[in-house]
């Protein structure tokens, strides 16, 4: 009987493999765990009955040595090179994330420096919009592929940012994400026995999160998926809110144990309740905050990095331009003023007998639409109505008419009387002035160098 021990290395069904692990099942046989060495299979990961296969085992004392006859070793130098260049980094240094195809900025690297000198690469990247926390992520998880720990990867985000994450973390670091969407998985599932688990089939995904928080569809698959490393994106879409647990706040808490690496991305993570934000926290490690209600920045250090432009002008050279604002005034027109007062005399008799200000909610929400634009209030106003027809006549309820009579004082509404917009209008032409004599100034310029 053969005596296997792990590093073994054997040939099975024609193909060689290095034994990892061996079990002895209830019968009194081994099993064989092993990851493919040759070709064909490098790098698959397969078990093997001893009983019923036949194992060859290799001996390192036959293999034979061939001289090396390319002119100047080269052939011996490549092999030692590329193997060389197999080594995994065991150190907290940066290897390959700080070579992506970017204009790399030294502050961009420290969340992976942070990261990488814990056990555990957990860690809710928080910085200011425009200051690049997808190529943060990106940085990291180049350093974690770099040391073995990243070979299934799990992006989870907004479906309008699906195709901007995928060419990022292709075009910069070479990490390919396939995109998985409800028919793709469906198509899967259609060609696998019924057992298998489709987010198996691709080791390197980015799927929407309004596509895998459907529990009763996805969540056995879920629970039995394992990745290296999973990506939230837009994190603040997953933290509670108040007693009731959403569905992406569920679907971000079964992940938070399916990966040693979670990375989270979201520009604005604390929406001003404590309670909300330690639900993130907590997802990156379950004993860093005791008291959702009372907590400090030393519990959480190590596991959030935030920065604003202003933390990191110095290491920009001037990239961040400064923007001025300036204050437009305009006069509301006839048209405008007359919309205004039907809606500020409107007393809507569902919100009367609302509590807690359910009501008033509604009509502040009409009231920012309004500002916005009439179009933006009538179709406010338009969906309010479509509830109340379902349940209610005109008879039945005033509400239904003073909605109607304030739509109809909003469609009366010319691109004339609408004042903002005559206003932008003024303002865009101005500026397309400005732009029109700097272009000039600049083809002036280049002919007078040319001359």
């Amino acid at each position: 009987m053969i005596d296997f021990a792990p590093g073994m290395r054997t040939i099975i069904r024609d193909e060689e493999w290095m034994v990892k692990k061996i079990e002895t099942n209830s019968l009194g046989n081994k099993t064989l765990y092993c990851i493919g060495v040759s070709p064909l299979v490098k790098d698959r990961e397969s078990i093997f009955l001893a009983d019923l296969e036949e194992v060859q085992i290799v001996d390192p004392a036959e293999v034979k040595l061939v001289a090396d006859s390319s002119p100047f070793y080269k052939r011996a130098l490549l092999y030692l090179e590329s193997q060389w260049r197999q080594q995994i980094p065991t150190d907290t240094n940066l290897h390959i994330g700080h070579q992506a195809a970017m204009d790399l900025m030294p502050y961009q690297l420290d969340p992976a420096k942070l990261s990488l000198q814990r056990p555990r690469q957990r860690i809710l990247i928080a910085d200011t919009v425009g200051l690049g926390k997808t190529l943060e992520a990106g940085i990291l998880m180049s350093e974690l592929i770099a040391r073995g720990k990243g070979k299934r990867i799990l992006v989870v985000t907004v479906k309008s940012m699906m195709t901007q994450f995928q060419k990022e973390m292709w075009n910069r670091f070479t990490i390919p994400l396939v995109r998985l969407d409800s028919n793709r998985i469906q198509k899967i599932r259609a060609s696998l026995p019924s057992i298998y688990n489709p987010f198996f089939y691709y080791d390197k995904t980015i799927v929407s999160i309004d596509t895998l928080k459907r529990d009763v569809e996805y969540r056995t698959h879920l629970e039995n998926a394992y990745w290296d490393i999973i990506v939230i994106d837009e994190a603040q879409n997953v933290a509670e809110r108040g007693d009731h647990q959403a569905q992406r706040s569920r679907l971000a808490k079964l992940l938070a144990d399916r990966s040693d690496t979670m990375i989270m991305l979201s520009a604005t993570p604390h929406d001003g309740r404590a309670k909300s934000f330690a639900s993130l926290m907590n997802m990156l490690d379950p004993t860093a905050i005791a008291d959702p209600q009372n907590y400090t920045p030393e519990d959480i250090k190590g596991l959030c990095i935030r920065r604003f432009k202003k933390d990191v002008k110095d290491q920009v050279s001037g990239s961040f331009l400064e923007r001025t604002i300036t204050l437009e005034r305009c006069r509301a027109s006839a048209q405008e003023e007359y919309a205004f007062d039907i809606f500020t005399e409107m007393q809507l008799e569902m919100d009367l007998g609302k509590t807690k200000g359910t009501g008033q909610l509604f009509k502040t929400s009409l009231e920012k639409s309004l500002f916005s634009s009439p179009a933006a209030c009538i179709k406010s106003i338009e969906a309010r109505l479509r509830k109340l027809y379902k349940k209610y006549t005109a008879d039945d309820i005033k509400d239904i008419c003073l909605l109607e009579e304030l739509k109809f004082a909003l469609e009366v509404i010319t691109p004339a009387g609408f004042t903002r917009y005559q206003k932008l209008t003024k303002c865009y032409g101005k500026l397309q002035k400005k732009w029109k004599h700097i272009v000039k100034r600049i083809g002036v310029f280049h002919a007078e160098r040319l001359h």
